[in-house]
């Protein structure tokens, strides 16, 4: 009891103590506790001894962490688990009868404990329970048992005193606080189930969540339902807040495993599962939470809207008919038409931002016939569209809720078209208003104070001004003419004062042009958001031309002013930037409708009211304007977010870029190679050798200048920024390149004069990488040239320098830097490091082993046996002829595009689609498409370099490695970039330099191998296809060399049976890993893990049977025989083969496995 004593000082220490150094030694020493498994006994005899709630608060965090960081072992977890829930059996007494309830350590010291000391220990009875979930029948019972243990009570208080329940509710015989902490175990046994745990595999946590979901969670609903009806008359009870709290995190549970974006206020459709029919589709569901709305205050009043939210997103098909489906919107109709009419409750913000949700979803899951067909839709229209006047008209109190009424209207007017059946739908009378009310409410939300402070102006931000503009140019050109003729009114007033105070020669007040401009900058924006929807739309017309006319010579106009006069002095001032950016969004909208070539001979009614207003007969004199605007902006602005905004529409023009500022700032280093790729797309229109290299004189004389700056004065700032500028400057200029003619301009420019002056600035500066990666994979050469190797053999060295100086640097350089640079030198590599297959042809067999066991021991290479697959083409040998095919090809295309399971149709594009060169939009990322027609991929013909003693390769896949090998794995998996450079560079060592890795050290290979183990569990799919391509490939080593082998004699062979010896587990983990993936997982790439599945099972009979028997004992008994029988088909027909007819047999029987074990 005394070391008890100190520990209970020790703990006081730690979470009160003010002495910094005090805390840090009792934290020091209360450590073990939570890192070392033997102190869990320890921590079980605290809880069960310690009276102060701090040590019980360690304890029970401790045990968490153990728990959640190591993997206990089950009979480990087991004991924790009975330790919790067997310390004491609560027994009841209910109609006579008595009952033994098992409730957990909480039952007898809960209602004595501190608050925090209880939430500490749910959750450790929650993080168990998951953690077991699947593993043992016993971690599921506890829930079962405790869900029983509150029915009961429920049922028993009620069946005894059904008419005073509070009453009874609250006696000294019923546990009321044993209810209460029966209900936070539930409440936190829903979200643990429905959050992924740090550390377990998201597949893991999907089968755990699904099954709980299937399991309990309809039943934990159904207390929560119970609990509430049996409360209601127990206003702003803990127990109500607790059950209405339950509520909503049974009905906010991950149904599908969509994983939904916590960063938005979106929700989308609630895929309840149909066996909750009975209960959702019973009206007094609904009414529960009408009323406890009604009853309640905030919070609980938020909680029940938050729960109608929910209900109102049940998606479509989840009822059994239409009736039924029209009866619940008939319900929520009413009751929200309800709320409006009284405005009950929407005086508190929650309230009023989840009550405007609660509208939005009505339109979001319900078409409009519906709602126009409903008996209260013409009041409830009308009450709407009052309420939605009312929310513009406080915008400072209703800003961010207005998305969902302006969502709500938007929605409505794009299904007018679609309305059939003579009932009006009301919207010409009240969508006009709100447009003006929008634009009023929009002006007259102007501060008065300036402030620099982007949160506090909309137009500073870029995602709720989207929000905010997205809904209102549906809703504009609904009724276009009245919608026009309100903004023009409006702006034309503001217009001619601002272009009133251009012409004053003195400075103006400052007050008011701040006014003026951010006013204009809104409507300007709006007029932005208006022409966008047309290239979405079919509203086209000659009206509508003229309309957009109007409002666009509005603009135009102002773009005259923005730039003359007084105005010209004011580019530091903040409305000036706001309304610069509003105009540069208005010309990219405009530019796409009205100014390309394809469009600009479509839209000559615009062009005629246009010639009448401003004179601007074509796109060309429009073109002009933006042109002469862009650049003016170029230089006059200083700011990187005018300077990118304006780079943006830079295509056009190209002359004049030594006079921009902007150059000179390195905060401003990125829009460079926006800058250099736009000028390098004009300079290759033409095949001229003398313009490039014109255009590349400014380029030139940096690098003359840096080449000629002394060796102490390199590693100064000044050097810096200038390398990094030239860098993004050439990186620019390499992605305007298309053509391999305009590739050697560029690599002979830059080889070999240059060269040097990049491997010099990589080892001075390694601890900022600014390698240029060039995404495209456009670096291809004649199989003749030596280009590309001269080239691999220059970026070798610059990897290795670099290599060599980040592995030096202390591990205080920033962590982010150092992985950019050692990402960009995978990916360089992955795409860097391919060797093509060598066809070898000839009728002397004996002469062609020679050359293999020639070129094997010599060269690494890899004997593929007889040509099946070749440049994409599969090749299909017979005795009287052979056969080429692309359809692996095909599958391919398919399955990375996601269309594997697609149904075909006869024309999959529209066959009266003219293609014309140079016309329409430039794909977002056409190097996806460019790599799936391309043949050859990067040709480098690395066998040059060990048949000449070239350490090129060698030295840069070993500082490759030894970068891999510097970062902690799971700093590999937290870095997006670098996880997807890290495994795209892995799959090409284990596909062409395989003996490379396996003649690795023990632990270096193991450390790889099980870094392939971890990426099959990662969220992206095409890391999981490149890790099991990577598996497949050791594996078809394996068996070809070992497994057919009597005796290996190659050392690669011996050292790979000796790690799998050593190792036995390894590949069982593997085989179970990608089965689960297979048969819990909606894996689209199923083809792509149907390979290595294969070549492990073939490597050991045993252990294929091992695994059978362990998913086999997974499942239910009368099951077992039925899934039994599928085993045995799934290698039906399969032999002891690799080859691709037997891996393609072996996949179809895999998708029939699936299936058949997915419809047990």
């Amino acid at each position: 009891m005394e070391c008890l004593a100190q520990l209970e000082a020790l703990c006081e220490r730690l979470y009160n103590s003010l002495d910094s150094a005090e805390r840090a030694h009792a934290e020091s020493t209360l450590k073990c506790f939570s890192v070392n498994t033997d102190y869990i006994s320890q921590c079980q005899y605290i809880l069960d001894n310690a009276s102060t709630p701090y040590a019980l608060l360690l304890a029970s965090s401790s045990l968490l962490k153990q728990v959640t960081e190591h993997r206990l072992p089950l009979q480990l977890r087991l004991d924790i688990r009975n330790f919790l829930v067997l310390a004491v059996l609560y027994t009841y007494k209910c109609s006579k009868t008595k009952g033994n309830y098992i409730i957990n350590y909480l039952a007898t010291r809960g209602p004595d404990l501190e608050p925090f000391v209880v939430g500490s220990l749910i959750q450790l009875f929650c993080r168990v329970t998951k953690f077991g979930w699947l593993d043992d029948d016993r971690f599921r019972e506890a829930v079962n048992e405790l869900i029983n243990f509150l029915s009961q009570l429920l049922r028993c208080a009620w069946m005894e005193f059904p008419n005073k329940f509070i009453d009874r509710l609250f006696s000294e015989a019923f546990p009321t606080q044993h209810f209460a902490i029966g209900l936070k175990i539930l409440n936190q046994l829903v979200s643990e189930m429905n959050q992924s745990t740090p550390g377990v595999p998201l597949s893991h946590h999907r089968r755990i969540a699904c099954s709980f979901r299937d399991q309990s969670l309809l039943q934990i609903f159904r207390i929560s339902l119970t609990s509430l009806c049996q409360l209601k008359d127990d206003d702003g009870s803990k127990l109500q807040e607790l059950a209405l709290s339950l509520s909503l995190r049974c009905l906010s549970f991950d149904f599908m495993g969509t994983s939904i974006d916590e960063s938005t206020d979106e929700l989308g459709t609630v895929q309840v599962s149909s066996s909750w029919r009975p209960v959702l589709e019973d009206p007094s569901t609904l009414q529960i939470f009408f009323d406890y709305y009604a009853l309640n205050k905030a919070p609980f009043s938020k909680e029940a809207l938050e729960c109608l939210v929910r209900l109102a997103s049940i998606r479509r098909s989840f009822f059994a008919d239409d009736a039924t489906r029209l009866k619940i919107l008939a319900h929520l109709m009413a009751g929200t038409k309800e709320i409006l009419k009284t405005g009950k409750g929407l005086t508190d913000h929650d309230n009023y931002n989840e009550f405007c949700r609660l509208l939005g979803c009505f339109k979001a899951n319900y078409q409009l016939l519906d709602l126009v067909n409903m008996e209260d839709y013409r009041d409830w229209i009308r009450l709407t569209a009052e309420f939605t006047l009312k929310s513009l008209e406080s915008w400072q109190w209703a800003s961010g809720s207005l998305y969902y009424l302006l969502g709500l209207w938007s929605r409505l007017v794009t299904s007018v078209p679609y309305l059939k059946g003579d009932t009006p739908a009301l919207l010409d009378e009240y969508v006009p208003k709100i447009i003006e009310g929008f634009v009023s409410s929009r002006l007259d939300s102007l501060q008065d104070e300036f402030s620099d402070d982007l949160s506090e102006n909309l137009l500073d931000n870029v995602e709720l001004l989207q929000d905010q503009l997205d809904c209102i140019p549906h809703l504009c050109r609904f009724k276009y003419e009245r919608s026009s003729i309100c903004i023009l009114t409006v702006m034309e007033p503001i217009l001619q004062i601002y272009m009133d105070e251009a012409r004053l020669q003195a400075s103006a007040d400052r007050s008011e042009l701040f006014h003026v401009e951010t006013k204009l900058a809104w409507i300007v924006h709006i007029v932005a958001a208006i022409l966008k929807i047309k290239q979405f739309s079919s509203l086209s017309g000659e009206s509508q031309e003229k309309i957009d006319a109007e409002l666009s010579a509005r603009v135009f106009q102002l773009v005259n002013a923005t730039d003359s006069g007084l105005h010209h002095l004011r580019y530091g001032e903040i409305s000036k930037q706001r309304l610069d950016h509003a105009i540069l969004t208005f010309f990219q909208h405009f530019r796409k409708l009205y100014v390309a070539d394809h469009v600009a001979d479509s839209s000559k009614q615009l062009y005629i009211r246009l010639s009448e207003l401003l004179g601007l007969h074509d796109h060309l004199l429009v073109l002009n304007l933006i042109v002469g605007k862009i650049a003016t902006n170029l230089k006059c602005y200083m700011g990187e977010e005018i300077i990118s905004h304006s780079l943006s529409l830079f295509f056009e023009m190209a002359s004049g870029r030594d006079h921009f500022p902007f150059l000179g700032d390195y905060r401003c280093s990125r829009s460079r190679t926006t800058l250099y790729h736009t000028i390098g797309l004009l300079v290759f229109m033409e095949d001229s050798l003398l313009k490039f290299r014109t255009s590349m004189d400014p380029l030139l004389q940096v690098f003359v200048s840096l080449e000629s700056t002394p060796e102490e004065m390199f590693r100064t700032d000044t050097v810096k920024y200038a390398l990094i500028g030239l860098m993004r400057d050439l990186k620019g200029i390499a992605m305007a390149i298309n053509n391999r003619k305009m590739y050697s301009f560029l690599f002979d420019w830059l080889y070999p004069a240059h060269m040097p002056l990049l491997l010099k600035g990589i080892s001075h500066w390694s601890d900022t990488p600014e390698l240029v990666l060039n995404r495209s994979q456009r670096l291809i050469f004649d199989s003749s040239s030596p280009n590309g190797i001269l080239l691999f053999r220059e970026v070798s060295k610059l990897i290795v320098c670099y290599g060599s100086r980040v592995l030096a640097l202390p591990s205080h350089v920033d962590i982010a830097s150092k992985y950019k640079g050692m990402w960009i030198s995978f990916t360089i590599l992955s795409r860097g490091v391919y060797v093509d297959d060598i066809i070898i042809i000839n009728s002397d067999h004996d002469g062609i082993q020679k050359l293999k066991q020639h070129l094997f021991y010599h060269f690494h290479t890899k004997d593929r046996g007889k040509l099946e697959y070749f440049l994409r083409i599969e090749i299909a040998q017979f005795s009287f002829c052979v056969v080429p095919s692309q359809q692996k090809y095909a599958l391919n295309i398919l399955e990375e595009t996601c269309m594997l399971n697609c149904e075909p149709v006869d024309t999959p594009l529209d066959p009266n689609i003219n293609f014309v060169p140079k016309r329409g939009e430039d794909l977002e990322d056409p190097w996806r498409y460019q790599r799936l027609v391309a043949l050859t991929g990067n040709y480098v013909n690395f066998g040059v370099f060990e048949l000449y003693g070239d350490r090129a390769l060698a030295d840069a896949i070993d500082i490759a490695l030894k970068m891999m090998l510097s970062i902690p794995l799971a700093d590999i998996l937290a870095y997006r970039k670098l996880t997807v450079a890290y495994y795209a560079l892995l799959e090409v060592l284990f596909n062409s330099h395989i003996v490379f890795i396996l003649n690795l050290d023990t632990s270096t290979f193991m450390y790889i191998a099980g870094s392939l183990e971890a990426g099959l569990k990662a969220l992206d799919t095409n890391i999981v296809s490149q890790c099991a391509s990577a598996i497949d490939n050791l594996c078809t080593f394996y068996f070809n060399c070992v497994t057919l082998e009597e005796s290996p004699n190659s050392p690669a062979a011996l050292n790979l049976a000796r790690r799998i010896a050593e190792y036995p587990g390894f590949i069982p983990e593997l085989l179970k890993t990608l089965f689960e993936l297979v048969l819990f997982e909606n894996c689209g790439n199923q083809w792509s893990l149907s390979r290595p599945i294969l070549s492990l099972m073939l490597i050991s009979e045993e252990m294929s049977t091992n695994l059978k028997a362990q998913i086999l004992a997974a499942q239910p008994v009368d099951q077992r025989h039925h899934l039994s029988t599928c085993f045995d088909k799934l290698m039906a027909d399969i032999n002891q083969s690799l080859d691709s007819k037997n891996r393609d047999k072996f996949t179809q029987n895999l998708t029939r496995f699936k299936n058949e074990f997915r419809n047990k």
